[in-house]
């Protein structure tokens, strides 16, 4: 059985890399970029990214094939349910503000091949979606020129008939983006105030369609003789909600940018909230006018603004919608063009990522080569394919991001903070330098067999708890818990908390359709699950979490974030099987790249130092009430700590 002994040990090794977590330095300020962005252009960013062509399309599409005014209701809860995921953001943007948004979240408190995944799949969902945005862009520009550019390009290149290809090549589409591409390159200063121009002009276009909407409101288009208020009851409400929550999917932009923030600390938590409550009140508002100004069920889902102002006999006033809808689009684009490559750029600079994307330009202080390379390969996706089937794959990876942050908040919520336990080693392991104990004496640490062995104090009242322990109103109840390090039950927890909400949601979604489970094994599975998911929470909550900070908090913590974990998978399981087939493939490309590169040129993989001869270690607490049971093996540079015989020889057999 010897012979196993080195495999399994190599195996501990190996899993242990993969879920290593990235190491902060002391001054996270510090940085190469450029920080000169305040809380408006945060906020603006965040607005830019969420108020696009979503405002203009997916109100009318919403209101008449799926809720009907009630479009309304369902926004609201749409937003509710992005404010869950979106305070997460807020408080990981200011607790580390660094560039990265759900990737760095994800590697300084879950793991790397997780944070790794996380950025794969926001890489590809930022490519794909500012691709179709930029096709929508054109597209529909293209109809106010009553699609003289298609024909054009069709009579004089061609048409194709290839499957994932588009039927022509989009020119303006190609061209839009590398446009965008220059105006990013100059940095982020000029990206801001190219936002601030589209953001004002789209601002005062929604401020135009309020006013003269509700001049135009006839509220006998909510009366029974138009249908009612929600034709479709809570089904239609419900499944409109799940639709609109994807309206809201780009704040994540002023996370991305929180390295470049005057102030983060402020500026990240204030530029979300402000941004989502503007987004939220502006579909909120644009979906009372809209279904008040003509019945829900005469709007034309494509444009439903520009057809609600024409037919009632304000054709002027559908040019300035095309307007607002055009320079919304551009907004979103520069949102997508400025995010990926600082994410690319923070997954290169850990190393996952080939080390040319870390470049940082000396006199516009952004990563202009991964600005460049990704606004080319996004301009030729939306030169040459089909994105309409590729479209809902931004959901999966939107929505696997805002798990895994709502994960890592519950986390690194019941952690130490740093300084509050020994501060790691290279190898990970607690350094071997003197520390203040609990007890504010020196804290002695000696080498053993044992590295989980530590000697503390019998008197466990006395003791200040801190982050990641049982409460103390808890501990005559789960006793056997309080021999875990602190944070690992949480840990634990969590895991289960999260297998739970997945059996929870796929009963939910599966369970009468394609399992055609019994009445009696459904309801007992539910309660099964429900009950695992409950208890997770409860156990979790029984710890003790971090208090005081200068940064912003989420509250109800692990209630929000738990919450946040359930709705995001439940809306994944709602998506098409191509969809997962497709983020399987993508998932499978990732590990291949991870394995053969990230893994190898990890800076945390390069902090690792060679093994050295110790088998393990304990800590002694200054104060005499300690008992040394355990012979201490020491490096030869150290003098050993003797104790008493009988206790080393138990130690030799």
């Amino acid at each position: 059985m010897a012979r196993w002994l080195p495999r399994s040990t190599a195996l501990t090794r190996f899993c242990q890399k993969l879920n290593r977590v990235k190491t902060l330095e002391d001054d996270m300020m510090e940085t190469s970029f450029n920080r000169c962005l305040s809380t408006i252009d945060l906020t603006l960013l965040g607005i830019g990214g969420m108020v696009g062509s979503g405002l203009y399309v997916l109100t009318g599409t919403v209101a008449k094939e799926i809720a009907g005014p009630a479009v309304i209701v369902s926004f609201i809860i749409a937003g509710f349910a992005s404010l869950l995921a979106a305070l997460c953001y807020a408080e990981f943007g200011a607790r580390v503000p660094k560039t990265g948004s759900a990737y760095m979240f994800t590697y300084v408190s879950v793991g790397e091949i997780w944070a790794f995944l996380i950025g794969w799949n926001v890489l590809l969902e930022y490519m794909i979606g500012g691709a179709a945005v930029a096709r929508a862009w054109s597209g529909y520009l293209d109809s106010i020129f009553d699609h003289k550019i298609k024909n054009f390009t069709e009579t004089h290149v061609g048409a194709w008939q290839v499957p994932f290809l588009a039927r022509y090549p989009d020119f303006l589409a190609a061209a839009i983006l590398l446009v965008a591409t220059i105006f990013i390159s100059f940095g982020a200063k000029v990206s801001s105030w190219l936002n601030h121009v589209f953001s004002a002009i789209s601002m005062g276009v929604i401020l135009f369609i309020l006013i003269m909407g509700f001049v135009l409101a006839q509220p006998k288009n909510w009366s029974t003789q138009e249908g009612g208020f929600a034709p479709y009851g809570l089904s239609g409400i419900m499944a409109g909600t799940a639709t609109c929550f994807y309206a809201f999917v780009g704040f994540d932009v002023i996370a991305a940018s929180s390295e470049e923030a005057r102030n983060p600390q402020r500026a990240v938590p204030r530029a979300i909230a402000f941004s989502l409550g503007l987004a939220t009140g502006a579909y909120i508002l644009v979906s009372v006018v809209l279904t008040l100004m003509v019945p829900w069920h005469t709007l034309d889902p494509d444009s439903a603004l520009a057809d609600a102002f024409y037919r009632r006999g304000y054709a002027w006033a559908g040019f300035l919608v095309a307007a607002g809808s055009i320079c919304a689009m551009n907004t979103v684009l520069l949102s997508n063009l400025f995010s990926l490559p600082r994410i690319v750029y923070a997954m290169a600079e850990d190393g996952l990522f080939f080390q040319v994307f870390s470049r940082v330009h000396p006199c516009t202080q952004v990563p202009v080569v991964g600005i460049v390379v990704f606004g080319l390969l996004m301009a030729l996706l939306a030169l040459i394919f089909d994105l309409e089937a590729l479209v809902q794959f931004l959901s999966i990876g939107t929505l696997l991001a805002y798990t895994f942050v709502a994960a890592s908040i519950i986390v690194l919520r019941f952690q130490q903070q740093k300084g509050d336990v020994p501060a790691p080693g290279p190898s990970g392991q607690p350094s071997t330098e003197p520390h203040e104990g609990p007890s504010g004496g020196e804290l002695k640490e000696y080498e053993s067999f044992s590295d989980k062995l530590h000697l503390v104090d019998t008197d466990k009242s006395k003791e200040q708890r801190e982050p990641g322990q049982l409460k103390a109103a808890f501990e005559p109840y789960l006793e056997f818990l309080s021999d875990f390090y602190p944070g690992e039950v949480v840990t634990i927890a969590v895991v289960t908390l999260m297998v739970s909400a997945i059996c929870l949601c796929s009963i939910l979604v599966f369970g009468n359709t394609h399992l055609h489970l019994p009445t009696w094994s459904y309801s007992l599975l539910l309660v099964l699950f429900s009950l695992g998911f409950l208890l997770s929470l409860l156990l979790i909550w029984a710890h003790e979490q971090q208090h005081s900070t200068q940064t912003f908090q989420i509250p109800l913590v692990p209630l929000s974030p738990a919450l946040s974990i359930i709705l995001n998978i439940y809306l994944m399981l709602k998506l098409s099987y191509m969809t997962w087939l497709r983020f399987t493939i993508w998932l499978l490309l990732g590990l291949f790249v991870y394995f053969g590169y990230g893994i190898w040129h990890s800076k945390e993989n390069l902090r690792e130092p060679r093994a050295q001869r110790v088998s393990a270690r304990y800590v002694v607490f200054p104060g005499g009430s300690l008992e040394e049971r355990v012979q201490a093996v020491q490096p030869s540079s150290q003098p050993a700590t003797r104790l008493p015989d009988t206790d080393s020889e138990d130690c030799k057999r």
